[in-house]
């Protein structure tokens, strides 16, 4: 019974809190969704305030710049096609049950906003509103859900950031990133062995700080060169929990505060990109996701629950993502953007788990942008994350999962304005 309670407490809430792969949002533009976030070199719009601080220096420098865009995240169903390992009482052992079974389809809409402020002499500061991750994952199947019934998260971040120009060629920036955090996790189900329901239901929220840099090099107008970080931000997240382990209809066994602390892992970004003419412009981008700050999973209670408070092994490891962004002008007022991108997941076979069975994935996006006057543009972009297939065969995994999960992924559509004055 500790095995299957210790697998599904709140580790839902905490992995995909920790945005894995195909989950985290680093598109939160009409450019960045265009591009697939290959927009970290050359960034030219308010959002800039975001991707890059440092290149808030090269924007015109008496002007001033808002912009908004609003992201809707379809994440379509995963399938699961294969079996569970469960206990058996006798003969004392281990059986394989059917566990066939699709998530929910969801739809989350998310908002983005950007501000940059005129230049003061070689000081410039900006401000962005974004949302680098949270989803809904929901499993009705009855082997599924003893995990992961419910999951809803949110994650904002408020990020005021600041570029100071060193000259025309060099900038260096920064920002505070305050990061908030809410989210509810909910499961119910029986075990094999013992038959008796077993539930949870828990929700809490977190305010957390941290920061990041950047700086950019710009030896010719053509050329760009650029380095960002994002600092790592633990999210202490505190709230309420209320635990059951018995026939139905009994009380809770628990029903008090609960916390856990998990990393939003530090990322590391390298980005060239080069204009021909004056109006191809590529871009490459190396990201570098540090997610082996994510050993294990442990959570806190006002009092002791050792079914579900002992640490879950993670072991995330860190992961790549390799990134081409292409923008063309291809007039004066219409700019069209495609971009692709690898990215790898950074959970092993080992650990992985109903709650996030995350894969590599192959990222494909396109866009464009109008300029509808001197001072006013709008835009839109489509983004599709493909996931591959990911099979784990009979002892590979210590959740007990023996079967391939496929499908899932997540299509991005984004639309948004920018007005400069």
């Amino acid at each position: 019974m500790k095995q299957w309670m210790r697998g599904g407490a709140l580790s839902l809430a905490a992995a995909t809190a920790l945005n894995a792969a195909g989950y985290k949002l680093p598109e939160q533009s009409v450019n960045s969704m265009a591009l697939g976030a290959a927009y970290v070199a050359h960034t030219w719009s308010a959002d800039t305030a975001y991707y890059n601080p440092a290149n808030m220096a090269f924007l015109e420098g008496d002007k001033q710049y808002v912009e908004g865009a609003l992201t809707l995240v379809h994440l379509p169903a995963i399938d699961f096609n294969g079996k569970q390992v469960a206990r058996i009482p006798a003969p004392p052992g281990f059986t394989l049950v059917p566990a066939n079974a699709s998530t929910k389809v969801e739809n989350i809409p998310v908002g983005h906003l950007f501000y940059v402020s005129p230049a003061y002499d070689r000081w410039r500061f900006g401000f962005s509103v974004a949302a680098p991750g949270g989803l809904s994952k929901r499993w009705e199947a009855p082997v599924q859900k003893l995990f992961a019934q419910e999951f809803t998260l949110k994650i904002i971040e408020v990020n005021p950031s600041f570029s100071y120009k060193f000259n025309d060629s060099l900038s260096f920036g920064g920002g505070i990133r305050m990061v908030y955090t809410d989210g509810r996790v909910k499961s119910d189900g029986k075990p094999v062995f013992p038959p008796i329901r077993m539930a949870r239901d828990m929700k809490g929220d977190s305010i957390d700080w941290g920061y990041n840099l950047a700086l950019s090099f710009r030896p010719s107008k053509d050329l760009n060169f650029a380095l960002t970080y994002r600092s790592n931000v633990n999210l202490t997240v505190k709230g309420s929990a209320t635990l059951y382990a018995g026939p139905a209809g009994f009380p809770p066994i628990y029903s008090g505060g609960a916390s856990v602390t998990v990393p939003l892992p530090a990322t590391l970004a390298l980005a060239a990109a080069k204009t021909f003419d004056d109006r191809l412009t590529v871009e490459l981008v190396y990201e570098r996701t540090f997610w082996s700050k994510y050993k294990n999973l442990d959570f806190n209670y006002d009092l002791p629950q050792p079914a579900f408070d002992d640490p879950i092994d993670k072991s995330w490891k860190d992961s790549n993502t390799y990134r081409l962004g292409l923008t063309y002008r291809y007039s004066d007022r219409l700019t069209l953007m495609a971009g692709y991108a690898y990215d790898e997941t950074p959970i092993p076979s080992r650990t992985l788990g109903y709650e996030l069975p995350d894969s590599d994935a192959h990222i494909f996006s396109a866009g464009f942008r109008f300029k509808q006057s001197e001072n006013f543009e709008w835009g839109a972009a489509i983004l599709y994350d493909h996931k591959k297939k990911r099979s784990l065969a009979a002892g590979e995994n210590e959740n007990g999962i023996v079967g391939t999960f496929s499908k899932g992924g997540a299509l991005l559509t984004t639309v948004g304005f920018q007005y400069k004055f």
